[in-house]
């Protein structure tokens, strides 16, 4: 018997979710938009299935649990990644005024949606303090998606998160033209970087040097194919936040999350210098500048 699964979110990881979803589940899609797609049903259908997929973009999560959702002890994958800028809350504390723990899973690992799509070989994560659950959702995923599980959700929120920072930077590297050399160093200390702060959150160092955090990082601060890649390229070029975001027509989480650790960063009092030379660069700062104070950093 197949399982039913509604995915919440019609963006390009949305849709390449309920590909790979349907290959051995029957799927449901919804968005708060109506849109022309096969399954596509309205919201609140949506949410009456046992297992829901949520790639509501980090920045929205809170306003939309807010509006739409009411838990009837449905089994939840989050396949968003980031950190509220307006909060500093990381994603399962968001979900957790609504949903259990034992009721929700995080999705992490290198997963662009247009090789999903194509049905490419890919390699997840699915992670829960629920080691049933986690098991379940890595079940339901189809032969050319591997999926492996882990309890280590923290880790896997910061990695997420935070490798997308790290993408905005290397692609005002590349933007810049300072070489593969220099693209090396910055993604390296940024996976450092990463860790460092995972560490002040209890996360686990397997998951950074795994496919939640160097697989994650090394596949999104490489390619044009990552919109936060594609962000730093634009702020290399001198255009603006919202210019760049224009061009993109989509969600950029490694602005937001930026903007979150910038604030985490001052509360804490912890050392993240390439967030911070990213933050600068999206406030204004020469990104010149901001590569040139950085390696002398």
């Amino acid at each position: 018997m197949k399982n039913k699964i509604a995915v919440i979110g019609a963006g390009k990881w949305g849709m390449a979710l309920a590909f790979a979803f349907s290959q051995k589940n029957d799927v449901l899609i919804s968005s708060r938009s109506p849109r022309d797609l096969e399954n596509f049903v309205p919201m609140q259908e949506a949410l009456e299935c046992e297992y829901l997929v949520i790639t509501v973009p980090a920045q929205e999560i809170a306003s939309w649990l807010k509006d739409n959702f009411i838990f009837k002890n449905q089994k939840i994958l989050v396949a968003s990644k980031g950190i509220e800028a307006s909060s500093g809350r990381f994603l399962n504390e968001i979900y957790a005024e609504y949903v259990p723990n034992e009721n929700i899973a995080f999705l992490s690992g290198p997963s662009f949606a247009a090789e999903v799509i194509q049905s490419l070989p890919t390699a997840l994560v699915v992670n829960a303090v629920n080691e049933d659950l986690s098991k379940s959702f890595a079940s339901f995923f189809p032969s050319f998606i591997k999926a492996y599980t882990s309890t280590d959700v923290m880790g896997a929120e910061v990695a997420g998160a935070y490798k997308n920072v790290i993408a905005i930077a290397a692609g005002i590297c590349e933007g810049l033209g300072l070489g593969k050399n220099a693209a090396a160093a910055l993604i390296s200390r940024g996976l450092v970087e990463m860790l460092r702060f995972g560490k002040v959150y209890g996360a686990r160092e397997e998951s950074f040097i795994g496919l939640s955090g160097a697989g994650d990082l090394f596949l999104t601060a490489s390619s044009n194919m990552s919109r936060n890649f594609r962000v730093g390229q634009g702020l290399a070029k001198g255009k603006s936040q919202d210019e760049i975001l224009k061009e993109l027509g989509e969600v950029a989480e490694g602005i937001g999350t930026t903007y979150a650790l910038h604030e985490i960063s001052k509360q804490k009092d912890l050392y993240l210098p390439i967030a911070k030379e990213v933050y600068e660069t999206l406030e204004g700062k020469n990104p010149q500048e901001s590569l040139r104070d950085l390696l002398s950093s």
